[in-house]
C-alpha cells in the first residue's frame, strides 16, 4: 500500500485477474480465436480495402473490410480490420496470413480485441 500524505490518497494493490482487468472473459483474453474479426497491422499506406479483401478472401468468406484512414488527409494509417463469417475461418486466416507480404510489407494479423 502506498500513501501520499500531502494529497491524502491511498493506493491499494489488489490481485485482479488479467481477463477481468479489461472486462473480458478468460477465454477471450487468451487470443485463441474467440472472434471472427481480425486486426491487420503493418499495411502499406497504398493498401486499400479491395486489396485487403482479395488477400484474405482466399481463406474464407469475408463479411467486411476496413482500412483505417486519417480523417483529414484520407491517407491510410497502416492498419485495418477484416471480419469473417466464422471464427474458424478467421483463425485459419490469422495463422496463414500473419507474417505474409502484402503490397511489399510484412503484415501482422491478430484477433481483434473488439468483436
Amino acid at each position: 500500500m502506498a500513501l501520499n500524505r500531502r494529497r491524502g490518497w491511498t493506493l491499494r494493490c489488489a490481485a485482479i485477474p488479467f481477463g477481468k482487468l479489461f472486462n473480458r472473459t478468460a477465454a477471450s483474453s487468451s487470443g485463441t480465436g474467440c472472434t471472427s474479426k481480425l486486426f491487420v497491422g503493418g499495411l502499406s499506406y497504398d493498401t486499400n480495402e479491395t486489396a485487403l479483401k482479395d488477400a484474405f478472401s482466399q481463406h474464407g468468406a469475408v463479411i467486411s473490410v476496413k482500412v483505417v484512414c486519417h480523417p483529414t488527409t484520407g491517407k491510410s494509417k497502416g492498419f485495418g480490420f477484416v471480419t469473417f463469417s466464422s471464427q474458424d475461418e478467421a483463425a485459419a486466416a490469422a495463422h496463414k496470413m500473419n507474417g505474409e507480404v502484402l503490397d511489399g510489407r510484412n503484415i501482422r494479423v491478430h484477433h481483434s480485441n473488439t468483436g
